[in-house]
């Protein structure tokens, strides 16, 4: 095994390779489509599906010799795509930007923006059982009725499903009743939230040691996979981002404020829940906000560098926008010295 005494940040490299012709070598050596076309590999967050099809699609109109492939998870297991799987992936972009310094900074990438913003909401339909009695301030109430079902995401693998966690807890405070959390999620699974100075604390038990009542829950590994149970009628309401219920026409409660993880103004309020994840860390509430980066093994640097410059632009802020994501204008990152020269006019430091 070769060890290599200097580390080479993704900036560095890019500006070499653009000297040197490296980054042709590496990026056309098994980076190939069928069709002859270069490839740019993009692992993201199920909630990014819809607004990066549209970017992959106006991209590709404009660059026909190159094609997007994209992989939608949790954004969780988005990351370990690279960290645990070892892909080889150019792109990746998650629903919890604090994924990447968590699970990524320094071994796996040198950077990273924030780029878009989310809110939390419960999806519905017409079909829903009690559909037309459902509100901001009665939501809890009825998805505890004995007839009624609803689904979230694995808190382990997909910021929605710790994010459902923490919305139900929050509205115990904001409606003044305490046994929210117990009524929906404690009494029907293996899940127990704790109070810990001041704070609440779920400690989520490995996914294989997950316990739901079905009859109850529909849990999957991702939020956007119980959207066909949503609208098939198994399940009558889903907690899932209001760009996602936007995007699929679907009915969504407007929760307020002080518990749908929007607003830096309640930032201190959201921050009061965390979630352990299981082998992993403590995720505390934090308003919404997506991050993107490139792996340090991205084998087409200079083309994820330009994609990404893509969907910083205004086209791309325009996509993310209409989708129900609005951008964060000029993206923020970690650190102006490690991002590629081609983004650099498009973002700032914080």
């Amino acid at each position: 095994m070769l060890f290599m005494t200097q580390r080479i940040t993704r900036r560095s490299f890019i500006k070499t390779a653009a000297a040197t012709g490296i980054a042709a070598t590496i990026g056309f050596s098994g980076c190939l489509s069928g069709n002859g076309k270069s490839i740019v590999k993009i692992s993201h967050a199920g909630s990014l599906a819809y607004p990066f099809n549209n970017i992959k699609e106006a991209y590709e109109e404009q660059n026909q010799d190159i094609e997007i492939q994209r992989e939608a998870h949790g954004s969780v297991d988005a990351v370990r795509q690279v960290t645990e799987l070892d892909k080889k992936i150019d792109i990746v972009g998650v629903a919890d930007y604090t994924l990447i310094p968590n699970m990524m900074l320094n071994e796996y990438t040198d950077w990273y923006a924030r780029f878009a913003r989310n809110k939390y909401t419960i999806a519905y339909t017409d079909e829903s059982s009690y559909s037309d009695e459902i509100n901001s301030e009665n939501w809890y109430e009825i998805l505890g009725r004995d007839d009624v079902r609803f689904g979230f995401s694995n808190p382990n693998a997909d910021p929605a499903g710790y994010r459902s966690q923490m919305v139900i807890q929050l509205a115990e405070n904001y409606y003044g009743n305490n046994e929210i959390y117990e009524n929906l999620i404690g009494q029907n699974s293996n899940f127990e939230m704790t109070e810990q100075d001041d704070e609440y604390i779920l400690e989520m038990p490995p996914t294989s040691d997950i316990e739901v009542d079905t009859d109850k829950i529909m849990l999957r590994s991702k939020e956007v996979d119980l959207l066909s149970g949503l609208e098939g009628g198994e399940i009558d309401y889903l907690f899932i981002y209001g760009s996602v219920a936007t995007q699929h026409e679907h009915n969504m409660i407007e929760l307020p404020t002080e518990i749908d993880l929007s607003s830096v103004d309640y930032a201190d309020t959201y921050g009061k829940v965390g979630v352990k994840i299981a082998g992993g860390s403590t995720v505390y509430g934090k308003p919404i906000v997506y991050g993107i980066t490139m792996p340090n093994n991205s084998q087409n640097p200079e083309l994820a560098a330009d994609v990404v410059k893509f969907i910083l632009s205004d086209k791309g802020d325009q996509i993310m926008s209409d989708a129900g994501q609005p951008p964060i204008n000029p993206a923020v990152v970690n650190d102006m010295e490690a991002v590629p020269e081609e983004i650099s006019d498009l973002v700032t430091e914080a």
